[in-house]
């Protein structure tokens, strides 16, 4: 039985990402009545701590420090682990993130435990919880149970739904002072290629082109009908290859795999490796002038056409549709 879970909290540009909120909703779950604490890391921790309180946590452990202002390995892992001997913790759960990919192996290898991770789903057998987790580039998923040592957990953005926010819920927020030692990076920098819109992993709506859309100028209208929608824009990996976007749009089993309420399919043929990053939308809208692409298998609605006349169209019917 889970009777304590300590939720790392993920915190972006200052904000607090989703998956943040939908991993407390998945710790509930484990817990089934125990106790959520979740963990902030930083160099200054402000009112993401009564956020996590809004969504459901039931105190926050602020752990603030220099080495922790960006991201590294070695960092987080040192805090970390010394909130877990603090805490006395029964499970943890964080983001299936790139940072949550990167350290969850590695605390779980330092604490001699397993790691169940990519989880969409979690209920509660008997007093045990029970996860399930797709496997095979999602043709079949596997449920499973830890039976020895703490339960740590990586969740999908996107398929959790968090509790609802209430202001109105107090909790304790309380410091925790770590030492961080011997490390072997150190960020002096970052720099970003200039990105705007929302974010590809936790959007619930996602316009992606593929090779179709000839050039790099061929994603203007598919950015045009993603800002309309309030969607984030991806790519296929042969998009990315043929250099018609940047290779952080990729959707795919190489690139990010992504969950969207509503997902449209534009000059993409459906290759198994981009099925793999998106074929769980709830929703998915495939154009392509092949009727027998592959990504018509998996549509749920399909129109055999040139998407540079069928985009300009969908952006048209948007537009008088939002002035109306």
């Amino acid at each position: 039985m889970v009777k304590k879970v300590l939720v790392i909290g993920e915190i972006r540009d200052g904000e607090l990402r989703n998956v943040s909120y939908e991993s407390i909703a998945a710790a509930k779950q484990m817990a089934d009545g125990g106790e959520i604490v979740a963990v902030l890391l930083g160099d200054t921790i402000g009112e993401q701590a009564d956020e996590m309180i809004y969504f459901g946590a039931d105190r926050v452990v602020k752990v603030e420090h220099p080495d922790l202002k960006t991201y590294t390995t070695d960092a987080y892992r040192q805090a970390i682990l010394q909130v877990l001997e603090e805490e006395q913790s029964d499970g943890v759960v964080m983001g299936h993130t790139a940072m949550g990919k990167d350290l969850s192996p590695r605390i779980a290898a330092k604490l001699s435990t397993g790691l169940v991770s990519d989880v969409v789903d979690v209920e509660v057998v008997g007093s045990e919880p029970v996860f399930t987790r797709p496997i095979y580039s999602g043709k079949a998923f596997e449920k499973k149970r830890v039976d020895e040592g703490i339960v740590l957990v990586t969740i999908r953005p996107n398929n959790i739904e968090p509790l609802e926010k209430d202001e109105s819920r107090t909790g304790d927020v309380k410091n925790l002072p770590v030492e961080i030692k011997d490390l072997r990076t150190v960020v002096k920098g970052v720099v970003r290629k200039a990105t705007s819109g929302v974010d590809l992993s936790e959007a619930k709506v996602i316009v992606a082109g593929g090779r179709g859309v000839k050039s790099a100028e061929g994603f203007n209208p598919l950015e045009e009908l993603a800002e309309l929608l309030g969607a984030a824009v991806g790519a296929s990996r042969g998009a990315c290859d043929a250099e018609y976007c940047d290779y952080s749009l990729q959707i795919g089993q190489t690139g990010k795999v992504v969950t969207p309420d509503l997902y449209f399919a534009f000059g993409i043929s459906g290759a198994i490796q981009h099925l793999a990053g998106m074929s769980n939308s709830k929703v998915i809208v495939a154009v392509n002038k092949d009727p027998e692409a592959p990504i018509f298998e998996v549509a749920d609605y399909g129109i055999v056409g040139d998407l540079f006349e069928v985009v300009p169209l969908l952006i048209e019917e948007l537009k008088g549709a939002l002035v109306n």
